[in-house]
């Protein structure tokens, strides 16, 4: 049995702790900027190659980004396991410069999956996480049971959370309803939204306008656009490719030159498309070959691209004056 006395001590820790929890959380991470969701390269066996990772990882410090998005969509993570998706992070933090964010891929199927891989990317250097929607029960993720999800991981998570939305990948978009309740929860900085509808991002950023919320576009297909409406930044593909390009549209947004941003931004549209929605992480790891980055294969049951394909990611970059 406790005493009273030690019993009084473990309630005045435990609120002190709430206390300070609390306080520490209230002050949201500023994630505005631009991100890469980078690749993971492998091996011809399939195997993460940690040293053309390095490689990669050493060109993008050099590059004005504000982090990297580690485990994304476009990381694969769905195909690594639990020990690869954790050393995967732990090696860009040994890489990455201090002064840039690290945001890392945590989200899983169940809550109780979540928050533990969630605790586990924090322990591997992620300075926030980045949750996507569970999905595979998506006729049972209404609102409620987003809610729910979401206020669990973010109550147990030791760093900043950010919502993620991508319906292509998922067949399910975050409804607004739980965004707009979800954005009140200390510990939940932000939204990436790449279903890109400016209607739906404008009509987010509207509603969530009194909290401390942040909107990043989950492309640079519709970065301008999203700028326009108030976002403020983005989680572009493209930028593993052309990062100094993407980081330029973003400069012009905000300087508020939207001719050139204008211009930029339609060049940007074909090759962008190209590495996402029409072929996918393919793609993207072939285009980042042709500007000297290792891109590799992709992890089966992805497939490389046909020759047809080929042609037309060429087509699709070259005719827009990148290669």
């Amino acid at each position: 049995m406790f005493s009273v006395r030690a019993l009084k001590y473990r309630r005045n820790v435990t609120f002190l702790w709430k206390r300070t929890n609390a306080k520490n959380m209230t002050r949201k991470l500023n994630i505005s900027g631009i991100y890469p969701p980078i690749a993971t390269p492998f091996t011809e066996r399939e195997e993460v190659d940690y040293q053309k990772l390095d490689e990669n990882l050493q060109k993008y410090s050099k590059l004005p980004f504000k982090g990297l998005v580690v485990q994304g969509s476009n990381g694969e993570y769905p195909y690594l396991t639990v020990n690869e998706r954790l050393e995967v992070v732990k090696r860009v933090r040994d890489i990455l410069p201090n002064s840039k964010l690290l945001i890392a891929g945590s989200g899983c199927e169940s809550t109780k999956a979540t928050v533990q891989m969630t605790g586990g990317m924090a322990h591997a250097g992620a300075d926030a996480v980045l949750v996507v929607t569970p999905c595979f029960y998506r006729g049972r993720m209404n609102s409620k049971a987003l809610i729910h999800h979401y206020t669990k991981v973010a109550d147990a998570s030791p760093v900043p959370v950010v919502l993620y939305s991508v319906p292509a990948n998922t067949g399910l978009e975050l409804p607004v309803d739980a965004i707009v309740c979800l954005s009140q929860h200390p510990n939940i900085v932000g939204l990436k939204d790449s279903g890109g509808d400016i209607t739906r991002i404008g009509l987010i950023i509207h509603k969530t306008r009194l909290e401390d919320f942040q909107v990043l576009a989950g492309s640079a297909g519709f970065l301008m656009a999203a700028y326009a409406v108030g976002a403020v930044g983005g989680v572009c593909a493209l930028a593993n490719v052309l990062g100094e390009e993407v980081c330029e549209l973003e400069r012009l947004c905000m300087l508020g030159d939207w001719e050139k941003a204008r211009e930029l931004q339609h060049r940007l549209i074909e090759p962008n498309t190209a590495v996402t929605r029409k072929y996918g992480v393919a793609a993207l790891k072939q285009a980042m070959e042709w500007f000297g980055f290792h891109g590799g294969a992709t992890r089966s049951p992805l497939q490389p691209l046909s020759q047809t394909e080929l042609q037309q990611l060429h087509v699709d970059f070259s005719s827009n004056g990148w290669l």
